[in-house]
């Protein structure tokens, strides 16, 4: 993330406290009895829990080894000012963990999500995932890869993924074609050197397991691997009639993709809203 999102975040701070009438509860633990930071959520939901809403959870960005869920309280509170639960996470990164823990943690986020949002007003039926870069890596590969929700002990409660330019969909791909640069080190960890695991790690090879929707956005600029790889996936996911979406943002890169939603209005949010009003 660069300077300029950062001073925009810090300017638009009294607008949304003065404006938004959401409750956070912050640093939950996911995992029972864990005081590790990267086992911690943020819970963000309108005041009024009356009637139960839909819920989203977000997955950072951050090539894996970067990233809190601190950064996007602008996401949480846009989102229940839209009358969507919303929670934020965190997750273990590299270089101490790889990328099979990080989808664990994801997964263990769910299962707290499935057991006890709906003492925040959410419904324990409609919980969409949402993942930036990175994020949408683990959004994808916990969804498609059967075994992260079976090691767990309970049925996948996924009921749409949407991916905000995700990257690493499939790792062999990029990892055997990309050119190596200063940021491959940083995938080696996650992934480690073995191409098989590079495959195994991809949520491009379990696509014959998705009965989930998939909304897929991709920034005009972004990287030409997520763009690649996002179409791809579009098109299998059509190919064998599995419902997807596809939307390309004009004029945006990769980090602009995430940094854009710190506007309420933001064109993004209408475009999710009916995603998850459609997939009942």
């Amino acid at each position: 993330m660069n300077l300029k999102y950062y001073l925009l975040i810090l300017l638009l701070t009294p607008f949304f406290e003065l404006t938004a009438e959401v409750i956070i509860k912050k640093d939950i633990a996911y995992r029972k009895n864990s005081t590790e930071i990267r086992n911690l959520l943020d819970v963000y939901y309108p005041e009024n829990t009356a009637e139960a809403k839909d819920v989203l959870v977000f997955i950072h960005g951050g090539s894996w080894n970067s990233g809190k869920k601190e950064t996007y309280w602008w996401l949480g509170k846009n989102m229940a000012n839209k009358n969507v639960v919303t929670v934020i996470i965190n997750y273990s990164l590299s270089p101490k963990s790889q990328y099979e823990k990080m989808a664990s943690d994801c997964v263990a986020a769910l299962k707290w999500v499935k057991d006890s949002i709906s003492g925040y007003g959410g419904r324990v039926d409609r919980i969409f995932v949402m993942g930036h870069s990175a994020g949408g890596h683990l959004a994808a590969l916990i969804n498609n890869d059967p075994r992260f929700f079976a090691e767990a002990g309970i049925p996948n409660p996924i009921s749409g993924v949407i991916l905000n330019d995700g990257f690493g969909l499939d790792m062999f791909e990029y990892l055997t074609i990309a050119k190596q640069n200063k940021q491959t080190k940083g995938f080696m960890d996650a992934f480690t050197e073995d191409q098989e695991i590079w495959k195994v790690g991809s949520p491009m090879y379990y696509l014959k397991y998705v009965n989930k929707p998939f909304l897929i956005f991709v920034g005009e600029r972004t990287y030409p691997s997520i763009k690649l790889q996002s179409k791809r996936l579009y098109d299998e996911l059509i190919g064998a009639n599995k419902p997807s979406e596809l939307n390309t943002i004009k004029r945006k890169k990769h980090v602009g993709m995430i940094s854009q939603m710190v506007f309420k209005n933001n064109q993004m949010y209408d475009i999710i809203l009916r995603f998850i009003g459609k997939h009942n």
